[in-house]
């Protein structure tokens, strides 16, 4: 399947991006100013109750919305030639809808990519990172289908607003995780715990947004600005835990179609759902003795509409599993008992400084390669990759930086070797930040931030020096590879 791991040329192609991601709940602080409306996360982590690490918020963050030329400062250091980042929807938009538009937000947002493009880094700018607007959510946020005009609406805005510069566009990031942890499992904000139910309809409802919005942008505003659309995924690489056991590759099978091809396969291939998905899940409601199965149905009309909507594929990756069947009880719904599947760590992969971060680089070689075999060869941008230290964090991260290096000579070999038409790496993150419900307790920046002083100075790390260096090279010293 694989060629042989031996490179001669340890360049990467001409114009490959290289870059790090942020999202602005996780950056920008700035929670109630100049007329920015509530989201969801403002709300959840508010309503306390351990949710978070130690309750935190991301009330002040990294303080980027007054912070902005400080992080310029890290982008220049590292020479990157992209910055990914997100707009706070409620900041645009304080009550989701275009009814009311807030000035100020614009202008922050103007600044942003005005200030990038000065300094000849590339925006690529997503519209959607978790952070729902608390009025759109009111009214049933991803769980109503009224959501995916509101932000096809949205999305227009943007388009109409900054897409005379923004060329690379990133309609929603990770729209597994918003789906089961959001609307399954309610461990993310809003917290909704619909077992069985809320994914899928959540997912369905994301689907269906994201190919609205990227129709919009391609019949009203590309002939004219030239830009791209796509979408975020997350997956994990995943491998059988017996390679000869049957049941664990048919359990490997459904692993990647749940996490994956439950995006994947609508947009990039045919426009509905993986076929193991439509048979367990219609199976399981059948036992349940439910009429319908619990995963809804595109109409041929929207399977049309949804094929093809991805001018490039988005990456998010971590980590690997291993995986093996686990016993499902039919009783109660749930996106897990469908699933059926379990994935566990190799006891021999070192973890990162959050639990369920296993360092497996070659995991991203693989799954590029199956995206390259299952979705038609795209484009693909590896929108995040990163490494978590726990607090307080080392300055001299040595450990991360050998992540970082041999991650990156997979991602190398997945070009010159498998053909894999990788186009850029961002890391996450630009700068340590509230990273979710782990609050500040995690640190992914190539930029370390003391929380605690009201300055929050960024400081780089070791593994910034040395990304700088591969980002100049455009290329990696062979010896490393």
């Amino acid at each position: 399947m694989y060629a042989a791991d031996t490179m001669e040329n340890y360049q990467y192609p001409k114009d490959f991006a290289w870059g790090a991601s942020t999202a602005a709940y996780q950056i920008e602080g700035g929670w109630d100013a100049d007329g920015k409306g509530l989201n969801v996360w403002d709300t959840f982590t508010h309503q306390g109750g351990d949710r978070v690490f130690k309750n935190q918020t991301g009330d002040v963050a990294c303080g980027s919305y007054t912070l902005w030329e400080e992080d310029l400062k890290c982008i220049k250091q590292l020479g990157l030639t992209h910055y990914r980042f997100s707009i706070s929807w409620s900041r645009l938009l304080p009550d989701g809808t275009t009814g009311f538009i807030n000035q100020k937000g614009v202008d922050y947002y103007n600044m942003v990519i005005d200030s990038l493009l000065e300094n000849t880094v590339v925006p690529v700018v997503t519209l959607y990172h978790f952070d729902m607007p608390q009025a759109i959510e009111d009214e049933g946020g991803w769980n109503s289908e009224k959501t995916v005009d509101t932000f096809e609406n949205f999305a227009r805005f943007c388009f109409k607003t900054f897409g005379n510069r923004v060329k690379l566009w990133i309609t929603i990031n990770e729209p597994y995780v918003v789906a089961k942890h959001s609307y399954e499992d309610g461990v993310f904000a809003p917290g909704k715990t619909n077992k069985g139910f809320g994914a899928y309809q959540a997912a369905h409802n994301m689907l269906l947004a994201h190919a609205k919005a990227w129709h919009a942008y391609n019949n009203s505003y590309k002939s004219q600005q030239k830009g791209l659309v796509s979408i975020a995924l997350n997956s994990d690489w995943a491998e059988p835990f017996d390679p000869n056991s049957t049941k664990d590759k048919e359990a490997t099978e459904r692993y990647l179609a749940f996490r994956l091809g439950w995006f994947a396969k609508p947009i990039f291939v045919d426009g509905d759902y993986p076929e193991v998905m439509k048979v367990e899940v219609s199976k399981r409601s059948k036992e349940q003795g439910l009429q319908n199965s619990r995963l809804p149905e595109f109409t041929n009309e929207e399977k049309v509409m949804m094929k093809g909507t991805a001018d490039f594929f988005c990456l998010n990756y971590y980590t690997t599993r291993m995986i093996k069947p686990c016993s499902a009880t039919n009783e109660e719904p749930s996106y897990d008992s469908d699933m059926a599947a379990e994935g566990v760590k190799d006891p021999e992969w070192p973890v990162s400084g959050i639990e369920w971060l296993a360092v497996v680089p070659w995991g991203l070689r693989r799954l590029l390669a199956y995206i390259k075999d299952t979705c038609g060869d795209p484009a693909v941008y590896i929108t995040e990759n990163g490494f978590a230290q726990s607090d307080p964090p080392v300055l001299k991260d040595l450990q991360r930086w050998e992540y970082f290096e041999k991650t990156l000579a997979e991602v190398l070999k997945a070009i010159r070797l498998d053909g894999v038409n990788v186009k850029g790496y961002f890391v996450w993150s630009l700068l340590d930040n509230f990273e979710w419900t782990s609050g500040y307790n995690v640190r992914f920046g190539l930029f370390h931030i003391d929380f605690d002083r009201i300055d929050l100075p960024r400081v780089p790390y070791h593994s910034a020096a040395e990304y700088t260096k591969v980002v100049k090279m455009n290329g990696l010293s062979g010896q490393k590879a």
